[in-house]
């Protein structure tokens, strides 16, 4: 069956916007509002800023945008940026904020709240949520057997023109610059001109490419697992035809990232911005990311959703998700292997 945009696809395609998003609209920040640059979508996250207003009573603006683009501003904005929260789809992005000296350290109560390995070594900036990198595959082509244990496999000859992957997308380049930092710049590049070279299929989100497994299109893409458990949840499992294999042997086809947050070193509004990033790793918040966007909460006691594999039991490669910072040498090296 051929797959329509879905509005989350739709909604991805569509370049974020650098305007302010907030409660009432308007152009500007009002100056006694606590601001949040969110590098995560408003249709995934604005639920739980609202939640977090209603119960703080903190007047709340958010300017959403491409998580590494908002950096960059911030980066450049210095002590001049109106921001006081940064809320980032990634740790590679909130590492480079770090590394340029503007996040704040977070108090131990809220550092404490989660596992070491998902949160900065410096203690200022700490991950909210996680997903995981999978393999999508179409039954009807491969059984999970045959599924590649690796994701270098891929770019061998029995696998030209069948597999599809998001190369513009933030968690494609994220997990390429895995690669770089796990296994060195010459293997990421053999990688990507591999996958070149082998006819791979590129598509404009990480939905299109779970489509693309639906319809047959590919025998097997490179997605992150919250997309096909969303799915699952919208149009029930005998609905969604494709299937997951997660790698389990810390192939950096496993990684495990987060998005997170840091409280901005130039702010007049430490507590509130505190505050704010100790209620993402609340009970309730976590049970919206495990429940509603299918993510991995990160604090103890808040299962996963129906389905979804518990975090303990995956076998991501072990990496600093702060050295994922680096992500204008991915972007050229995925340009000059000619997929974007």
């Amino acid at each position: 069956m051929k797959h329509a945009l879905r509005p989350l696809a739709a909604a991805a395609a569509v370049p974020l916007s650098f305007g302010l998003a907030a409660c009432g609209g308007g152009s500007g920040f009002d100056e006694d509002a606590l601001v949040i640059y969110s590098g995560r979508q408003e249709a995934l996250v604005a639920d739980v800023i609202d939640d977090f207003e209603a119960e703080s009573g903190v007047d709340v603006q958010v300017r959403y945008g491409n998580t590494a683009q908002l950096a960059a501003q911030l980066i450049e904005e210095g002590e001049r940026s109106p921001a006081d929260v940064y809320f980032a789809q990634d740790g590679g992005a909130l590492g480079a904020l770090a590394k340029a000296g503007q996040l704040a350290t977070l108090p131990d109560d809220v550092l404490g709240l989660v596992e070491e390995k998902y949160r900065s070594a410096d203690g200022d900036w700490v991950g909210v949520s996680g997903r995981a990198r999978v393999m999508v595959y179409d039954p009807d082509q491969l059984s999970e057997d045959e599924v590649p244990g690796s994701v270098f496999d891929l770019t061998g000859p029995e696998w030209k023109g069948k597999v599809g992957i998001a190369p513009s997308n933030a968690s494609f380049e994220a997990f390429v610059t895995s690669i770089r930092v796990l296994e060195g710049e010459d293997k990421a590049r053999e990688f990507l001109d591999g996958l070149a070279a082998n006819d791979v299929q590129t598509f404009d989100n990480n939905i299109l490419v779970l489509n693309a497994a639906e319809d047959g299109l590919i025998s097997v893409g490179l997605i992150n697992h919250y997309y096909w458990y969303e799915q699952v949840a919208e149009e029930g499992l005998d609905a969604v035809p494709a299937r997951l294999k997660y790698l389990r042997n810390a192939d950096p086809g496993a990684l495990v990232n987060v998005a997170g947050a840091g409280v901005l070193e130039s702010t007049d509004k430490s507590a509130e911005a505190e505050q704010f990033v100790k209620y993402l790793l609340s009970k309730d918040a976590q049970t919206y990311f495990a429940e509603e966007t299918k993510e991995y909460p990160l604090i103890e006691g808040v299962p996963t959703a129906e389905g979804v594999p518990p975090l303990d039991t995956l076998n991501p490669p072990e990496i600093d998700l702060a050295d994922l910072d680096t992500l204008e040498e991915t972007l050229a090296m995925i340009q000059e292997a000619g997929l974007t």
